[in-house]
């Protein structure tokens, strides 16, 4: 009777551990951010403006309406020939 007592504790344990780290909060802000008009032709993430579908599909460099995700907080940094990355379509 013990040994089916422990066991019952140890199952009913994992299982509450188990709960928890699955009920863990998910972070608050994205590590990424969607940044337009620092991709190279063909080498966008999405949204590369009419006539494209998505992924791979900017047909210049720097296109200012195709976008690629780069690490939060350093799209407005990042210098091209074109200028400065943009948090929004250019």
């Amino acid at each position: 009777m013990n040994s089916r007592n422990l066991t019952f504790t140890a199952i009913t344990l994992a299982a509450l551990a188990s709960g928890a780290a699955l009920a863990q909060p998910m972070p608050a802000q994205p590590t990424m951010d969607k940044c337009y008009g620092v991709s190279l032709a063909g080498k966008n993430d999405c949204a590369a403006g009419p006539g494209t579908t998505c992924a791979g599909t900017s047909k210049v460099d720097y296109q200012g309406n195709a976008w690629k995700y780069v690490a939060k907080g350093t799209c407005t940094t990042m210098k091209t020939p074109k200028g400065m990355g943009s948090l929004k379509e250019m």
